[in-house]
């Protein structure tokens, strides 16, 4: 649905080409006939910007089993049987020798269709939520590359398949950022002075959440300087330009370079943003959080001491003020690395080619 899925597509491509890989990326929601998978993503763009009570119910009703205890698959739906059948006349004209979902409904396509014949070769599913929920899940994949072992071990007890957790799937330069040159385009970016300490708010590529009382509350504590990433919405850009809270940044494609000058992201989505971040080392504090995999993204993150699960605004000043603390920087970027020591996921395809 949103960028971050497409982005680790995106990456795994790159990665694979070195090793005589030919790659081909399919958008499962442009196998739904009749352009709805587009209206589709609309609607769920639609949903999180103006109704996120309606999300978080769809959510809790298809993507999290209202019941107690651990994780089971979702029932067989009739979208992932259309999309399944459009899938497999993909693989018989050009047989694959594996496939990899990055996105659920993919996973859930694949693994209906490897279950039931129509898939000769491995499936293998790369996991992008920390939070792992349900429509994830299908016995019918061969294997399953997680963010982190606590996912990997509910996807294993969820459908007995293998599952193991590899490298977040981001750009290896990040890993050595350039912090003066991040620290001097940054400030050119935002107006900001040489002694402002600048967190950067994200919206995702879609512009959404409540990152307007983020900025607010950032202002407000006279020891940060906002700047909010709007992706792709002018509208909230222009919004919050009218505020005057904070510079509002449309999409970039530098965001990456932006983020190794910054002193924090304050993020509300546990998406793709968190993973470069980690990997440039700047903190992560989840503030107000969009419903559903947002939220549960953001509590698994802070259970793994990953990064903060701000509350309020009181706890994100906070948050951020502790981060003066080099010790405990030292030990969030050590949880941190650990995640980047994992099996690259590339390898893993590569096993699974042969």
């Amino acid at each position: 649905m949103g960028a971050g899925h497409d982005a680790v597509a995106g990456e795994l491509e790159r990665r694979v080409a070195p090793y005589g890989v030919e790659v081909s990326v399919v958008d499962v929601l442009d196998l739904v006939p009749l352009r709805l998978g587009r209206a589709l993503r609309r609607a769920y763009a639609g949903t999180i910007r103006s109704a996120p009570w309606l999300y978080a119910a769809v959510y809790r009703a298809f993507f999290v089993s209202g019941r107690p205890g651990p994780l089971r698959p979702p029932p067989p739906s009739p979208l992932t049987a259309l999309i399944a059948a459009r899938l497999e006349r993909r693989v018989r004209e050009l047989p694959p020798d594996a496939v990899v979902s990055t996105f659920h409904v993919a996973a859930q396509a694949a693994g209906r269709l490897r279950r039931s014949g129509g898939l000769d070769a491995p499936s293998l599913v790369l996991v992008t939520d920390f939070a792992v929920h349900r429509m994830w899940l299908h016995p019918g994949n061969d294997r399953y590359l997680c963010p982190d072992q606590a996912a990997a071990r509910a996807v294993t007890a969820a459908t007995g398949r293998p599952a193991t957790m590899c490298a977040p799937l981001v750009s290896p330069e990040l890993r050595s950022p350039d912090i003066e040159a991040g620290r001097e385009r940054l400030r050119r970016a935002v107006g900001a002075g040489s002694d402002e300490r600048v967190v950067l708010i994200s919206a995702g590529a879609w512009g959404v959440g409540q990152v307007v009382e983020a900025a607010g509350v950032l202002a407000a504590s006279g020891r940060y300087r906002p700047a909010v990433l709007c992706g792709r919405n002018g509208r909230l850009r222009r919004r919050i330009l009218g505020t005057g809270l904070a510079p509002a940044l449309g999409w970039r494609d530098d965001v990456p370079q932006l983020m190794a000058g910054a002193y924090a992201l304050v993020d509300n989505a546990a998406g793709m943003m968190c993973r470069e971040a980690f990997a440039c080392g700047l903190p992560v504090i989840s503030y107000r959080p969009i419903p559903g995999h947002g939220r549960d993204g953001a509590r698994a993150m802070a259970r793994g001491g990953l990064s903060v699960h701000a509350h309020s605004p009181a706890e994100l000043v906070e948050a951020l003020d502790r981060l003066a603390d080099g010790a405990l920087r030292h030990t969030r970027a050590a949880r941190v690395d650990a995640l980047f020591s994992a099996e690259p996921a590339e390898r893993a395809v590569c096993t699974a080619l042969g």
